[in-house]
């Protein structure tokens, strides 16, 4: 069954519902749409970006205290009177406000990493919590009554049947556009956050936006599950807005699939029934004494999570026998736009005196090389030798203790990995860093994000789609160019180490660059593999790419490269054609006496 006629069947469903079910049911769905609101900005936020938020009920707050000022202050300001005269029109204010928050909160909060990041989520919902309890104009813990129902045109909402169609209607389109933003390149960009920022970097995506666009968009859908929670119940307190319901939304997300959007509704039903029926069925078992509903409660979720590890969705489309469906690649799409390669024989790397320190560790010491457009320079040297290091300094990841390093007439010493990227330096990593659950396809289509320009919104609507087909045309060329077409729409996971290591090579290709940065990318390949790979370096090198490798098989090496520069101890000790290396004494020397 495709998506469109799946999405159709849920809305034909939901039009139905409230004509077939008890009011109480229409109720719970009510509940239920918003709770999914707020669980979808979740599986974007912390599913698929892995940033995790205890804090999105305190994002509901503000929304739903938002519009309970805007629509029952008697003196509004000038300037702000409009937005009291309706609901709707405090649609209009709630993002706003919402959004401001959410960058002042983010600006602070995702410069955090590891367990501080959640620490301090819980930290800002708890003081937004009391905040909202505190304040007079807020109501204090009273809360503020008497808000109106949200009216469209004559048609006024004043009950559960009525603001039900809105409610669903929220929750489609947050599915909808949060669907669509996933599968574009600003997507991609969000998924790359998992495979850890030096990659995502390395292949032009700016992570640091990436961060704050999904914390502001996820507080956004929980802001507007506010303000359709303040205009059902008509009153606005603290108590639904603290840290309990902050965990339960992201109960709701992890349950359903937090890497999945339709995870985020079909959690968000779970979680809320079970804990209904709960309460409404144990108290008859065991009396009103203790809490025993949040006992079992609690049991159950344990349980769901250690059997369904991956969320209820995934459980029930394996059920199904559903298959995601493969990405179209539209071969015919307009090539993108290729850089112009610098003139064979052109330097457009020099390494200059660099020097790296670590404390009283010299990691690189003094290093100078420098090589040409279409020629391939080896790296070697013992384990140990600081290679990996020279390669950070050389892609942006690291930053030189002295020296300079200049890449196509620029000095780039100092400058972050996306800036350096975008010049047409791209790179691999010697510890495989892939995106095991996304296809070889959208693996390498992460390699062209700096060759496009839509943003987030037009990937919301799909307005960008006529550059979505280039760039996953371009992908798609870059891995026929590797030879891995047959494999093209497989899991990158599923595939062997040496088949891993091409992909990164695809994804760097994808970048269109004229300096290829390849650390160990014989590393775990067959000897056909090899074979291969030998021929792609040089079809590289015919074109005028350069190419700088690490890698320690010396027989690869020997039959491949034009020069090899030599490291030992952070120092360069020979730098030479192969025959001339293979016959250096000192060389020799580091060799015997190093760990292979």
């Amino acid at each position: 069954m495709k998506q469109s006629v799946r999405l159709l069947a849920v809305l034909a469903v939901l039009a139905i519902a409230p004509a077939v079910l008890p009011p109480y049911y229409v109720t719970l769905l009510n509940y239920i749409g918003i709770s999914a609101l707020v669980a979808v900005g979740l599986v974007l936020l912390t599913g698929v970006g892995g940033l995790t938020s205890f804090g999105q009920a305190a994002f509901v707050g503000v929304g739903a205290y938002t519009t309970a000022v805007l629509t029952t202050a008697e003196n509004l300001p000038g300037w702000m009177a409009w937005a009291g005269q309706s609901p709707s029109l405090t649609l209009c204010v709630c993002p706003v406000i919402t959004a401001t928050i959410a960058l002042l909160l983010g600006s602070l909060t995702l410069k955090l990493s590891g367990h501080y990041l959640p620490l301090g989520t819980i930290a800002w919902g708890i003081s937004l919590y009391f905040l909202f309890g505190t304040l007079d104009f807020l109501g204090a813990q009273s809360g503020i009554s008497g808000l109106p129902p949200i009216s469209i045109g004559s048609w006024v909402m004043e009950d559960g049947s009525e603001i039900y169609y809105l409610i669903w209607a929220f929750v489609m389109a947050a599915v909808v556009t949060t669907q669509n933003l996933l599968d574009s390149r600003e997507g991609r960009a969000i998924r790359a956050l998992k495979g850890g920022v030096v990659m995502a970097e390395a292949m032009g995506v700016n992570t640091s936006r990436s961060r704050i666009v999904i914390f502001v968009i996820a507080a956004l859908h929980a802001s507007a599950a506010g303000w359709l929670y303040a205009h059902m119940q008509r009153l606005v307190n603290p108590s639904p807005f603290g840290l309990h319901h902050g965990i339960e939304y992201l109960f709701m997300a992890v349950v359903g699939g937090a890497g999945y959007v339709w995870g985020a509704v079909i959690g968000s039903g779970l979680v809320t029934l079970l804990n209904q029926w709960l309460q409404d069925w144990l108290p008859k078992l065991f009396g009103h004494a203790g809490n025993y509903e949040i006992i079992i409660f609690g049991m159950l979720l344990l349980l769901i999570l250690h059997r369904a590890r991956e969320g209820m969705w995934p459980a029930v489309l394996s059920l199904l026998r559903v298959k995601a469906e493969p990405k179209k690649v539209v071969d015919s799409a307009e090539a993108l736009p290729r850089r112009t390669m610098p003139t064979r024989g052109e330097v457009i790397l020099e390494v200059k005196d660099v020097t790296r320190r670590f404390g009283g560790l010299v990691a690189n010491n003094n290093m100078n090389f420098s090589m040409r457009a279409g020629e391939i320079l080896a790296l070697i040297g013992p384990n140990g030798a600081g290679k990996s290091t020279m390669f950070n300094q050389i892609s942006g990841v690291d930053t030189p203790t002295s020296g300079e390093i200049v890449f196509t007439g620029k000095a780039v010493a100092g400058h972050d990995s996306r800036e350096i990227a975008r010049l047409g330096m791209s790179r691999s990593f010697q510890h495989v860093r892939l995106l095991p659950r996304m296809s070889v396809l959208e693996n390498v289509a992460i390699g062209t994000h700096q060759r496009g320009s839509s943003g987030v919104l037009p990937a919301a609507w799909r307005f960008e789609r006529k550059e979505e087909e280039r760039l996953l045309a371009e992908a798609a060329r870059q891995i026929r160019r590797v030879g891995l077409e047959e494999h093209m729409h497989d899991e990158a996971g599923s595939l062997s180490l040496g088949q891993q290591r091409i992909i990164e090579i695809a994804r760097a290709l994808a970048a269109d660059p004229c300096l290829l940065l390849l650390d160990e990318p014989a590393a775990g390949l067959r000897f056909k593999e090899k074979e291969a790979l030998t021929e792609l370096l040089r079809k590289l090198k015919a074109e005028g790419v350069g190419i700088l490798l690490v890698e320690h098989d010396m027989d690869f090496v020997m039959g491949l490269v034009d020069r090899i520069v030599v490291m030992e101890f952070g120092e360069k000790i020979a730098e030479g054609l192969p025959e001339e290396i293979q016959q250096n004494e000192r060389v020799l020397a580091a060799y015997l006496g190093g760990v292979e």
